[in-house]
């Protein structure tokens, strides 16, 4: 309990989770929307899956992550997030750097 509520006490990571809301996104997808470096970015990654809030997948050099929504609890949790937390700029960074080819 102490790593999940750790792992949302913070902002960025609470954006993370939103930006994720919207299906599996590489780690240059986050950074671009975040506007992060991506050592900054991959660090609150490695805290969410810590905390069991999401998950990877390699796909060659790349690494996707994804909400996991296998806990009961969790999936609590995260549908609260995406409810009450709003990320307009995010998800606007992230569409832009999307269309200008992304990746």
């Amino acid at each position: 309990m102490v790593k999940l509520f750790g792992a949302l006490s913070d902002e960025t990571r609470l954006r993370i989770i939103k930006l994720l809301e919207m299906g599996e996104l590489c780690v240059c997808d986050i950074t671009a929307a975040l506007d992060m470096s991506q050592p900054k970015v991959s660090f609150h990654l490695s805290t969410l899956k810590e905390a069991g809030l999401i998950r990877d997948r390699k796909d060659g050099k790349w690494v996707y992550y994804s909400l996991e929504a296998g806990d009961l609890f969790n999936r609590f949790l995260i549908i609260s997030i995406c409810e009450r937390y709003s990320n307009g700029d995010d998800r606007y960074r992230l569409e832009n750097y999307r269309k200008a080819g992304g990746c």
